[in-house]
């Protein structure tokens, strides 16, 4: 049983249709993707500690089973530059995953602690996703994120498994595209490596086809030579025989 399977069998029998971020980027890495670095913790000297062995300045976020949308509950906290902010984001992140629970009438299970991330450099931001179709089964999409994605909706579908030919069609076909290939005296992003992320995830879901829905949004491209990073990850999951998106 490979990594990826091992986890969706925790998540189904915690009754979870997604799974956690440190799963996400368990399975990330064991696919090549890059990713930052990063750890979990349970208390707040040990997010600490994690903290000092990734390095300042690091992200932590909410890891529990009961909260998808990180955010809403105030479970994020950036650019944390020293121990001090650390616990002290440790501990409002508990407070405030507590009190959302109240709010939401449920009890959320905090054992887990937080995820801990590096607070990386920002590059070109990009979106890659997956959604399952009913009749036509999984699909890849890229584009350029923030902005382009949300208002230009500049981005460009493949169904999986797909090529590196295709791959590099369909991010010509982006009306952004001259921005990875450098305007205006920037350098030109690296493109290979962004590639390279969009052929591992398609590995992954011919894989993992009860993968349903996935977002590597976003992923950071920076300039030739100099990779890609995928800063946020979520992957939904239904059965590996399903159709349908849960």
């Amino acid at each position: 049983m490979n990594l990826a399977k091992k986890i969706f069998k925790t998540a189904h029998e915690e009754g979870r249709t997604f799974v956690l971020e440190h799963e996400a980027k368990d399975i990330m890495k064991a696919y090549g993707i890059p990713i930052p670095a990063y750890a979990t913790a349970s208390t707040a000297d040990e997010a600490v500690t994690k903290s000092k062995e990734i390095g300042f300045p690091v992200v932590l976020k909410i890891l529990s089973k009961d909260i998808l949308h990180k955010s809403d509950a105030g479970g994020v906290k950036i650019n944390l530059k020293d121990e001090d902010s650390v616990r002290k984001a440790f501990d409002d992140i508990m407070e405030n995953a507590t009190n959302y629970g109240k709010e939401k009438g449920i009890e959320v299970d905090l054992s887990r602690g937080v995820f801990i991330s590096d607070f990386v450099d920002m590059g070109t931001e990009i979106i890659v996703g997956v959604t399952k179709d009913p009749q036509f089964g999984h699909a890849l999409m890229a584009g350029l994120g923030g902005i382009f994605v949300e208002v230009l909706k500049d981005v460009s579908f493949r169904l999986i498994p797909f090529t590196e030919v295709d791959a590099r069609e369909m991010l010509g076909e982006l009306k952004a595209y001259k921005i990875l290939e450098g305007v205006r005296g920037q350098e030109p992003r690296d493109v290979d490596s962004l590639i390279n992320v969009m052929l591992a995830v398609s590995k992954m879901i011919v894989e993992n086809p009860e993968i349903t829905e996935l977002d590597c949004n976003p992923t950071f491209v920076y300039e030739k030579g100099k990779g890609s990073l995928v800063v946020d990850a979520r992957i939904l999951i239904g059965n590996s025989d399903s159709t349908t998106s849960h």
